[in-house]
């Protein structure tokens, strides 16, 4: 499979980690994917432009990220990571996420748009969902045994505020899931797949 990828993005990293997870190899392929100037290589195979994008061994286009890693978790013969009627493992991916979603819509707003364009209250409604998700997640965290696509997204998730709002408190305001992110994050799939950019 080969997917087009963008080094900072969080979704296209829990692709790379569920390939990991799965022993699977996957082909990177370059894009400048942006919410702004969308890549045309890209949309050309996704009529939304947005990574991660796969391209099938068969020639056929797969998006978005958890239809590609439902694609990867059915490749392989080990244990599924979406196992069969698992409803919590599909709503914890969701909420996952949709943590992601709000922190992405955040980091537009302070990052690319404009200064004299600046919305403080829709900037804070992402920042509640985020701060809400989180509350979700510390409530569950001994629930999060094992390794399936739902723990890995929030790995994912809660990866990226470390790297693009490093001056968020989650981890003081939510030190139980701190803690057992810690201990994910020494998986070789999370050590392997770091962003750099």
């Amino acid at each position: 499979m080969q997917v087009f990828f963008s080094p900072a993005s969080p979704y296209v990293r829990k692709v790379m980690v569920m390939a990991h997870e799965t022993g699977q190899t996957v082909e990177k392929l370059s894009s400048a994917a942006s919410p702004v100037e969308r890549d045309q290589t890209i949309v050309a195979h996704n009529p939304t432009g947005k990574v991660p994008t796969a391209l099938l061994p068969d020639g056929s286009a797969l998006y978005d990220s958890r239809a590609i890693c439902r694609w990867l978790d059915a490749q392989h013969a080990g244990p599924k990571l979406y196992p069969e009627g698992d409803w919590a493992v599909l709503r914890r991916e969701a909420l996952a996420d949709g943590l992601l979603d709000a922190a992405l819509l955040a980091r537009y707003e302070t990052v690319m748009r404009p200064a004299d364009k600046l919305w403080p209250a829709w900037l804070q409604g992402q920042m509640d969902k985020i701060a809400s998700s989180l509350v979700a997640m510390e409530q569950e965290v001994s629930q999060l045994t094992g390794v399936d696509a739902g723990t890995l997204a929030i790995g994912c998730a809660l990866a990226y505020l470390d790297f693009r709002f490093p001056d968020h408190p989650w981890r003081t305001d939510h030190p139980r899931l701190a803690r057992w992110f810690d201990d994910l994050s020494e998986r070789p799939s999370f050590v392997q797949t770091q962003p750099t950019a």
